[in-house]
């Protein structure tokens, strides 16, 4: 006998913890733009960049050679070892390549992997807010129960000893943290960091530290939350090469951890993914080996990109604080008393320009809208011009 499956016949054979998270806002809007003409996308976090040239080659190379077979699921040996460097030599954290590194697919995997070690049911992960989009699903996914903890725009979207403090309760395990922040470009300097890093010790907590925006500050040298006293054993470091080595698409990340946690990552890892792809490794050997230039013209490139959109919000009546790092600006929007999604809606829909509403990263970015200005100066001035053009007229 056959017929129709009702809509609650099909809710029932779906994971609970499926059905009780949202599809990502950030593609939904992505998704509309694609369909319409003329847009130009300020939405999707992906450099304008094309991959280095000689990163690319080193990856055809790889392919020529017939390096096309599974490599050791923690990833190249090699590539473990120049990672190791890198974050010695940029961001002054020593990793043992052998027993705290693994390859990842991209940040993403990174994260979910991190989250899946360390928590049981009922175990509370505290998500700093506005954040990523996918923190708080993959802490519910992995049985967790997320914690918002709200960032405020007076405190330029940094952490405070006091707020962190205030959303400890005996069940938290850890902390998710990313600085400098999507989507604020929020950055914390060693000073800001260490009263966190005093409650984390003093409450015994993990602290997941995505730092994929890493080598995108600009009036600042990043540092490392494993770098302060005490708290390499107590951070899950996670990376990659998609932003600073414009390589989005190869979907290459990495985690630095302490061996028991990455031990126990590795065993999902291994079940799930069994290594990252080998040509992707191959490209990222080249990439720190050799890609220091094409990360510092990025780099000044963003800076330049960055003052002229925060000055030109700041000129069509949009107040925007500084963004530290990342490539994102994140305007208030408060002022023409739409929210978030409607405003996003109006401008994609009458000026052809596709952002981010704030909420979409969590409550406590309302009333902000998400801005790329990982886009070239030309589309950013004609975004600019159709974004004036359209809050004249509310």
């Amino acid at each position: 006998m056959t017929g129709s499956i009702s809509s609650t016949q099909k809710m029932d054979r779906l994971s609970l913890a499926v059905n009780a998270i949202p599809p990502s806002g950030i593609r939904r809007f992505f998704d509309m733009a694609e369909k319409m003409e003329n847009v130009i996308s300020l939405g999707v976090g992906e450099p304008d960049f094309p991959t280095p040239w000689n990163v690319r080659e080193a990856s055809i190379a790889s392919i020529e050679r017939g390096d096309t077979a599974y490599t050791a699921n923690a990833g190249l040996e090699p590539l473990r070892i120049e990672i190791a460097k890198y974050m010695e030599q940029i961001f002054h954290v020593s990793y043992d390549p052998l027993s705290e590194i693994i390859v990842t697919v991209g940040a993403s995997e990174g994260l979910d992997i991190a989250i899946r070690a360390i928590i049981n049911p009922g175990d509370e992960v505290i998500v700093v807010e506005p954040g990523f989009v996918s923190y708080a699903p993959i802490v519910t996914l992995a049985g967790g129960k997320v914690i918002p903890l709200k960032t405020k725009k007076e405190h330029a979207f940094k952490l405070t000893k006091e707020a962190v403090e205030a959303a400890i309760t005996p069940r938290t395990k850890a902390i998710m943290i990313s600085f400098p922040n999507n989507p604020t470009g929020a950055v914390m300097t060693k000073e800001e960091l260490l009263p966190i890093a005093e409650v984390i010790d003093d409450h015994d907590l993990l602290v997941i530290s995505d730092e994929i925006y890493g080598e995108l500050s600009y009036d600042t040298t990043h540092y490392s939350f494993s770098r302060l006293p005490r708290m390499k054993d107590r951070t899950i470091l996670i990376s990659g090469f998609s932003k600073a080595f414009a390589m989005t698409g190869w979907r290459l990340g990495f985690v630095c951890a302490p061996s028991d946690i990455l031990s126990a990552m590795l065993k999902i890892h291994q079940y799930t993914m069994m290594s990252a792809p080998t040509i992707a490794q191959y490209g990222a050997l080249e990439a720190l080996q050799n890609g220091r230039e094409d990360v510092d013209k990025m780099v000044t490139s963003y800076r330049q990109r960055r003052n002229f959109i925060v000055e030109s919000f700041q000129e069509i009546g949009l107040d925007c604080h500084v963004p530290g790092g990342a490539f994102y600006a994140f305007p208030s929007i408060e002022a023409t008393g739409m929210s978030s999604e409607e405003f996003a809606e109006a401008l994609l829909k009458e000026e052809q320009v596709a952002v981010v509403p704030g909420n979409v990263f969590g409550s406590g970015g309302e009333g902000h809208i998400r801005c790329s200005y990982a886009a070239s100066l030309d589309d950013l001035q004609t975004a600019i011009q159709r974004m004036d053009r359209f809050l004249n007229r509310k």
